[in-house]
């Protein structure tokens, strides 16, 4: 059963503003200017989420404008940290953290009022049980989409960013806008001692971003071409 395919699924996703960070900026957060396939997965898990199936991501249509605003955020320099194994076995002394007096105020430089439609399929992962099957989570998934249902709040590269979910039947066309997107965040490869980041050159074509099932092979041609 694992690595079967599923027939490709499509939803929609909207909201106010959403905010896709370039890695190379980090500290002043500038968004892509187009949700990147990690987004999109992520929406698609806040949806439904099994550790039977693993989502990839096709196609992502742009259905409204990219338009860029900017505002400052209140945001942290530093993450909480956990209390170690000890303190939390043994009990004792942990580092307190105040976030007031580790605040900064940064730019971010967001979209506004976007609208996508994200076709995707799934696969059969290796923890598959034998009741698990491809047509139960399609139609599970359908379902949910169909009810406006999901798992966790989606969001749109941020948490704050709330997005709302709809079914993609009635979403109108793509825009007619043809770009160069640049290297996108294709995903990341979670291990046990580090994450990896992937990359792909990214091309909008009247307003479709089609994104690879490998994702060097597109670097590796723009730079044969360059």
């Amino acid at each position: 059963m694992e690595g079967s395919r599923s027939p490709t699924l499509r939803l929609r996703v909207r909201g106010p503003l959403a905010c896709f960070t370039r890695p190379e900026l980090k500290v002043e957060r500038m968004s892509y200017p187009v949700m990147t396939p990690s987004a999109a997965r992520g929406v698609l898990e806040a949806v439904m989420w099994k550790p039977a199936i693993a989502w990839h991501i096709d196609r992502i249509y742009v259905l409204s404008e990219i338009n860029f605003t900017a505002f400052r955020r209140n945001e942290v320099n530093t993450k909480a940290s956990t209390p170690s194994a000890a303190v939390v076995s043994n009990g004792g002394a942990m580092r307190l953290y105040f976030a007031d007096e580790d605040r900064a105020q940064r730019n971010t430089v967001a979209l506004r009022d976007v609208d996508y439609v994200i076709e995707a399929h799934f696969t059969m992962t290796d923890r598959a049980g034998p009741e698990d099957n491809m047509t139960k989570f399609v139609e599970i998934f359908q379902r949910r989409v169909q009810k406006g249902q999901h798992f966790h709040q989606p969001y749109l590269g941020c948490r704050e960013f709330v997005a709302e979910i709809l079914p993609a039947d009635d979403a109108p066309d793509p825009i007619h806008d043809t770009r160069d997107l640049g290297i996108m965040l294709w995903d990341i490869d979670y291990g046990s001692k580090r994450n990896r980041p992937r990359f792909f050159a990214a091309r909008l074509t009247e307003g479709v971003l089609v994104v690879p099932d490998d994702p060097e092979a597109t670097l590796a041609a723009k730079g044969g071409a360059a």
